[in-house]
């Protein structure tokens, strides 16, 4: 049995909702790549080394992506 919601109808979502849903790629990608930087300054300190905030602000960036392309699927499926 296929129980329908709200969120399955795209002809139903308001604009509000789908200008909020992209919206929230202007806030993800920056704060993936923040908290990766982050991540890795603070293994930099702990492990004393020197690169690996480079590591994490590459995974940072990796992340927002995935997430960039997750949501443009999303928005095609429907």
């Amino acid at each position: 049995m296929i129980v329908s919601t709200p969120d399955d109808k795209p002809e139903g979502k308001n604009m509000w909702v789908l200008l909020a849903n992209y919206s929230q790629l202007a806030f993800i990608f920056p704060a993936a790549t923040v908290a990766g930087w982050l991540i890795g300054l603070a293994l930099d300190r702990w492990l004393h080394t020197t690169w690996l905030y480079l590591v994490g602000l590459i995974l940072g960036i990796i992340a927002g992506f995935v997430e960039l392309i997750r949501t443009a699927i999303k928005s095609t499926k429907e």
